[in-house]
């Protein structure tokens, strides 16, 4: 199994710019790792920004994806309208982490409403999570946000209906919008399956660890999903 840091997060390098570092460049920095690695194809798992580059992966180079897993992902915004607001949201975001550091983004982060229901969680997983995130440099964020957000995403929507490989759809039953974003993917898809976490929120795999095992595990041992 490959876990991969994306670009600005976790050890891997700042991105330098617009220039190599946004979906294109991406996506063939992963083909790149699995031709080193000497894997022909393989079973791609996201979540949230990770789903979005996943199935980016799926639609540009489908014969390096045999199954692909979307944690609370999104094909990406439908006019070029809306990709403009986002960016500007975005860039907003990418400043406030610059100005303010990330100790003060961590915390802004995290009390947004997406992420309410991990106040739920008990005291030394929510730790360990603010924890995690604070260890990241906000300088890296901040040019991911501006080169990865949903903002500079091209639309995948057109493209869901060519995608032959089998996807599963994961959503948290309290995350109203990846819900409906899930359910409307589920139509376009031609092999796809739909699974909702009862009683979590964006974060499947943080709330509720076994129960998002448990529907990844039985999706790709499943010979014929």
């Amino acid at each position: 199994m490959l876990a991969v840091n994306l670009p600005g997060h976790g050890v891997s390098p700042t991105p330098a710019g617009p220039t190599g570092s946004g979906f294109p460049g991406v996506q063939e920095a992963l083909v790149a790792l699995l031709d080193r690695e000497g894997i022909a194809s393989a079973d791609w798992i996201g979540y949230s920004m990770g789903g979005r580059i996943a199935l980016a992966g799926a639609v540009t180079h489908p014969e390096r994806v045999r199954r692909l897993v979307l944690e609370s992902a999104s094909p990406g915004l439908d006019t070029p309208r809306a990709r403009e607001l986002r960016r500007a949201r975005d860039e907003t975001l990418a400043r406030r982490l610059e100005e303010r550091g990330i100790a003060s983004f961590v915390d802004f982060w995290m009390d947004l409403a997406l992420f309410a229901s991990q106040k739920r969680l008990p005291e030394p997983v929510l730790n360990g999570a603010r924890e995690s995130r604070l260890r990241q440099d906000p300088h890296a964020l901040a040019q991911a946000l501006r080169t990865l957000g949903t903002g500079t995403q091209p639309s995948y929507w057109p493209h869901l209906v060519e995608l032959a490989a089998p996807v599963l759809l994961l959503t948290g039953g309290l995350d109203r919008k990846f819900e409906e974003l899930a359910d409307r993917m589920a139509e376009a898809l031609p092999r796809a399956r739909r699974h909702t976490v009862r009683e979590v929120g964006h974060t499947v795999h943080l709330e509720a660890p076994a129960a998002w095992v448990s529907a990844v595990t039985t999706f790709l041992d499943d010979p014929a999903p």
